[in-house]
């Protein structure tokens, strides 16, 4: 029997705010000592009492209306109940009957076209501390304890480990397109659940469901997935049965684990936080969380196709992050001369080139390669100041020291040669130097003047105009 996957997935995100959910404290912890980001209320002690953070959920109500949710104008927090040590309080403050954002949706693009996956919710939460395990027992770090976090459901739209992958990535390129999220997932800045079951194909009754927990990278995501598919088909085609479980992930096995039976809401015993009041959202508030949101990545995608007639695939490149896409268009309006997709070029050819080997981003790199030093760069190779081979040498340096191009081809004479008598003497010596490949020539191997070419090139340290070296050769060889 063939069978087919039922697919949903929990992001569980953390927003970019100053101060944790229900505190004052700091939510920048990432290099801070352990416990030292703590206070009466994250650590959940007995009389302290929590005040909700405005800004958290206004990012929450952005990512809601960039993912096409309906905003709840009345929601409140609950208690969700259960014991672990990296809950302090013995229960997490979250929202059960009254998320704040619901019934969205999200775009993938698959190989057949676009596939649009539900939002069934969005809504706030605080995150836990973080366990560290040693030989012994265990370490707790409540640093975490109590930062704002989203959590996203998607309904069970996605039908495959590919599918998920692309969610996944899609989710993590709009929450830090629009400044809610760092996206740093080895941080744990993002995390994910899988709820996967299969049924026969073609079937519509939902299989059983099994859930993976505290995914850590998108890839894990896939790998689970694969993995616990594959599991889950070789029970059921042995004859076997599914039980409804939480399962967790072996980075480095490959495989899922049975950790305990699944609870259901029932075993959290929600109810509404007495200590936090509810909250009323009305209409000009949540045009203000919408006035708040930038152009989003497809809109930009589909604007810059249309406006710079750029190719589907620059332009998809061109808008993989927000600074990218940002720098492009400063690098377009610098200098209106030259056609954006020139542009577009050196940055997706020489300047990712360019990032990806040093580990840099954007940000950092567009401080020093000014977006307005691609114009000059595009303005001395039009001129034939500088060839091509050369102009790639000036970006490099430009890049690195963030000193203009023209300065660049300036100090280092890196100015092209374009005098013929110059580039004659040359063609000669590189003509002399390589007799059998003159002979190739004269023999009707017209090919053969591309490595004189070359050698012309190699002769003049680059600067040579390939145009005039080409010239000046037909002109020795057919003397």
């Amino acid at each position: 029997m063939e069978y087919e996957a039922v697919i949903g997935l929990e992001v569980h995100a953390q927003v970019l705010t100053d101060s944790k959910m229900f505190c004052g404290c700091s939510a920048d912890y990432a290099n801070a000592a352990p416990n030292t980001h703590v206070c009466p209320v994250c650590l959940g002690l007995p009389g302290s009492l929590p005040v909700i953070n405005q800004r958290a959920v206004e990012m929450i109500a952005m990512t809601g209306l960039a993912l096409k949710c309906r905003i709840n104008h009345d929601t409140f927090f609950d208690r969700k109940n259960y014991f672990y040590v990296d809950l302090p309080s013995s229960y997490q403050r979250s929202q059960y009957d009254h998320p704040i954002c619901v019934g969205g949706t999200l775009e993938i693009d698959l190989a057949n076209g676009p596939k649009h996956i539900g939002i069934t919710r969005a809504h706030m939460e605080e995150d836990t501390g973080k366990l560290t395990h040693v030989d012994g027992g265990s370490l707790v770090d409540y640093n975490r304890s109590g930062v704002p976090l989203m959590e996203i459901v998607s309904e069970p739209d996605i039908a495959s480990p590919e599918e998920a992958k692309l969610y996944c990535a899609k989710m993590r390129q709009l929450l830090v397109w629009i400044g809610v999220n760092s996206g740093n997932l080895d941080e744990g800045a993002m995390r994910f659940d899988v709820n996967v079951s299969i049924r026969p194909k073609g079937t519509e009754t939902f299989g059983t469901k099994i859930e993976i927990k505290n995914l850590n990278s998108i890839r894990s995501v896939e790998r689970a997935l694969i993995y616990e598919i594959e599991r889950q088909t070789k029970v059921l085609s042995e004859g076997g049965s599914l039980q409804q479980e939480t399962r967790g992930w072996d980075e480095d096995k490959g495989v899922t684990l049975g950790q305990r039976s699944k609870e259901f809401a029932h075993d959290y015993r929600y109810f509404p936080d007495p200590d936090l009041p509810p909250l009323a959202i009305d209409e000009p508030w949540v045009a203000e969380r919408r006035a708040e949101l930038p152009e989003l990545p497809d809109a930009r995608r589909q604007r810059f196709e249309a406006e710079y007639s750029l190719s589907a695939q620059d332009a998809l490149l061109l808008t993989s992050e927000r600074a990218v896409a940002d720098y492009f268009e400063a690098a377009v309006a610098a200098d209106r001369e030259h056609a954006p997709k020139s542009v577009a070029n050196w940055i997706t050819g020489e300047l990712f080139r360019l990032l990806n080997d040093g580990g840099e981003t954007i940000g950092a790199a567009g401080a020093r390669l000014r977006p307005e030093f691609i114009g000059e760069l595009l303005g001395l190779l039009k001129a034939a100041t500088i060839n091509g081979t050369t102009a790639k040498q000036v970006f490099e340096e430009s890049f690195r020291a963030g000193t203009p191009p023209a300065a660049i081809v300036d100090a280092k004479g890196l100015r092209q040669i374009s005098d013929s008598g110059a580039v004659l003497d040359f063609a000669r010596q590189a003509v002399e130097a390589n007799p059998k490949v003159v002979g190739d020539y004269r023999s009707g191997k017209t090919q053969a003047i591309k490595f004189l070419v070359g050698q012309v090139m190699k002769l003049s340290k680059g600067q040579a105009n390939p145009q005039i070296a080409e010239q000046a050769l037909h002109e020795v060889l057919d003397a």
